[in-house]
């Protein structure tokens, strides 16, 4: 580090603090993305420690907009992947903005960004330019870029168009029924983590060799990285997986079962689970019968158990099977809502819940799921307002 640099640290330190002792602390990042792949990454490298400046338009990140629900005036989508960060509003179409943009890159440990394949380039920001061309070049940055479909591809990065163009959407939903999506943006959270471990393994390369680097993910890959099971079977086996509903392909039973009162997850995963559940419901015979006592076969004749299970299984509540089964050490679990989860997540001492920030404005939000035994995880700022940090943002690069 040049006398420069640690003149620039602790001018960040004073202009831009950040509570705690992070794995990342002193990393600067800047953070040209939106909507969620890449502020879900930043969010999470935030929590780490790292100093993330939020760079937005004048309009604000999408998310800002994308309500119901909302916390006072704040769009809780927006509030659930924006803590942690500074923030400030830069117009790439104005110079004296866009020249503030560029020296953001020019000082940034870490950026990332998820724009259109080749969207920033023509303001000089693209990794090309950040590394090699601009007036004050980066060489040692880490560039992360977020697409939806790989840097060559100019198909729009839009999960739910990438849940149906990988396949996802065709296993998703009953087999008599439609495929569906899932409740989530789930291969935007993927990609924004499957960003983060880039951006570590770019960073620790870093470490031992003084070169950053540009790293490259994109939706589509997660989601061929995240069907695991079901992409591997097509490419190693040929198989071209199907919509089973909540059924599970190669265990059994294993997804919702009804009850007197209720549904309840059986999670039978292998024989011995099998045999417990067997001795529970009063059906040992079933461990004798040929056709269930293995998995293999037990798979293959499903459609004669199931009639069987359920029969059992209807003289008891979903709750009263829930007890039942989970003091015999079967894995089981009743269907809640997502507020049901959170207080459940409570009651096993989880602490799902975290206020984030201090003074004025103080958020809750939904714990980062990582506990570091020597470098804890910091919840200091609350998603910031927008271009709340302007004034110290730009106080911090004029001390450049």
């Amino acid at each position: 580090m040049t006398n420069g640099d640690t003149a620039a640290s602790e001018n960040i330190d004073d202009l831009l603090p950040r509570a705690g002792t992070g794995p990342l602390s002193g990393q600067v990042v800047v953070d040209f993305s939106r909507v969620l792949a890449g502020p879900y990454s930043t969010m999470m490298l935030a929590d780490l420690g790292a100093t993330v400046i939020k760079v937005e338009g004048p309009k604000g990140d999408d998310t800002r907009h994308w309500s119901p629900p909302v916390c006072e005036d704040d769009a809780t989508y927006f509030l659930s992947i924006n803590r942690n960060k500074y923030d400030i509003v830069l117009d790439f179409s104005d110079p004296a903005d866009l020249e503030v943009a560029r020296k953001l890159a020019a000082r940034a440990d870490i950026i990332v960004e998820n724009f259109k394949p080749g969207g920033l380039a023509k303001y000089g920001l693209d990794y090309e330019s950040v590394t090699q061309t601009n007036p004050a070049p980066n060489p040692e940055v880490i560039y992360a870029s977020v697409t939806g479909f790989g840097a060559h591809n100019a198909l729009p990065g839009y999960d739910l168009l990438v849940q149906a163009m990988s396949g996802f959407m065709s296993i998703t939903g009953s087999p008599e029924g439609s495929p569906y999506r899932a409740g989530i943006a789930v291969f935007d959270v993927i990609t924004g983590l499957h960003t983060a471990i880039g951006v570590l393994a770019a960073l620790q390369h870093k470490n031992t060799t003084g070169e950053g680097q540009l790293v490259e993910t994109n939706l589509m890959s997660s989601a061929m990285s995240g069907l695991a099971n079901q992409s591997g079977a097509y490419a190693a086996a040929g198989v071209t997986p199907t919509r089973m509903g909540n059924a599970h392909p190669s265990l059994y039973p294993y997804q919702p079962m009804a009850t007197k009162s209720g549904e309840l997850i059986v999670a039978a995963a292998n024989d011995g689970q099998f045999a417990t559940l067997a001795q529970v419901l009063g059906r040992p015979d079933w461990l004798t019968d040929d056709r269930f006592a293995e998995a293999t076969t037990r798979n293959a004749h499903r459609a004669e158990l199931e009639p069987e299970l359920l029969e059992a299984l209807a003289q008891h509540t979903a709750q009263e099977w829930f007890e039942k089964l989970t003091a015999a050490g079967l894995p089981c679990a009743p269907i809640n809502t997502i507020a049901e989860g959170v207080e459940r997540a409570k009651d096993l001492g989880l602490d799902p819940v975290v206020e984030t920030g201090q003074g004025e404005r103080v958020i809750p939000t939904i714990r980062n799921p990582i506990r570091l035994s020597k470098s804890e995880v910091a919840y200091d700022l609350a998603p910031p307002e927008l271009g709340a940090d302007d004034e110290r943002v730009r106080a911090w690069i004029d001390t450049l």
